[in-house]
């Protein structure tokens, strides 16, 4: 097969492919906690708990499922004589199985599967580099698609050219025509992929910035508020949750996690 046929080959497939995919079906998995330790209360409608470890306190309750975070709404409660350091990436996990057995981490079979809390100032500090890769990317698609149209045009004019029948001049007009759709489509889903992944960039910068529990002091008496986000973890039945100050308390939080499937049909553009 000639290059230019390849080249018309993967366009016209990608190009059908798209089409097609854009009216299937997918399934959509949400993530859903509950909390199962603790003083647990309904408050609109809320499971939320309450546990408390050497005068520190932390209530929290599940607010959702993000991206590739599960997110609890905590607020941390110092009920010391003493001010105490406030991270949320002092918030870990172990993740359970349905028996509240530990589960093996897939990297290390000897290792617990453990994870810990985002830390939001080295999150947002990604985001600059985070910027800079998908430009980087759009770049490189802008001069995979100069290289296919400068083929396309090539092979168009070759091909015409050198049509001996009525029959083959309308195959080669119907083929490049595709190609050329085809790298139209291209180009508008890289540019569409593009503003997708910089908008949210853009939200993920205001979550860190302005949503997540925040890396403080905390003086006697007072309280602070805010989302921590746990990496997911899809095997695990159970979160069990630790709130850890070094040396002076370790909170623990069990939470209960299911997973639910949701059908949505993509719609035709």
């Amino acid at each position: 097969m000639k290059l230019f046929s390849i080249i018309n080959y993967v366009l016209v497939t990608s190009f059908l492919a798209s089409i097609l995919s854009s009216c299937a079906p997918t399934l959509t998995t949400t993530y859903r906690l509950e909390p199962v330790s603790g003083d647990v209360v309904t408050i609109d409608g809320r499971p939320v708990t309450k546990s408390e470890q050497n005068s520190v306190g932390v209530v929290a309750s599940f607010e959702r499922d993000e991206l590739e975070f599960v997110v609890l709404d905590v607020e941390i409660k110092n009920h010391t004589d003493h001010p105490i350091e406030v991270n949320p990436a002092d918030f870990h996990f172990v993740a359970l199985g349905s028996a509240q057995d530990t589960l093996a981490d897939i990297q290390n079979s000897n290792a617990v599967l453990a994870r810990s809390a985002a830390d939001p100032a080295y999150e947002a500090g990604r985001m600059g580099i985070k910027r800079k890769e998908e430009e980087k990317r759009l770049k490189r698609a802008k001069v995979i698609n100069t290289i296919l149209m400068v083929a396309t045009i090539a092979s168009d004019v070759s091909s015409s050219s050198n049509s001996r029948s009525y029959r083959e001049y309308t195959n080669n007009r119907v083929v490049h025509s595709l190609a050329y759709q085809g790298i139209a489509v291209k180009r508008a889903v890289d540019y569409s992929t593009f503003a997708n992944r910089m908008q949210r960039y853009d939200y993920e910068e205001y979550r860190w910035r302005e949503l997540a529990l925040k890396a403080n002091t905390l003086a006697p008496g007072e309280s602070v508020r805010g989302l921590v986000y746990l990496p997911k973890v899809q095997s695990a039945k159970y979160l069990a949750i630790n709130y850890t100050i070094p040396e002076q308390a370790s909170v623990p939080l069990l939470f209960k996690q299911d997973l639910v499937q949701q059908k949505n049909a993509r719609k035709r553009r």
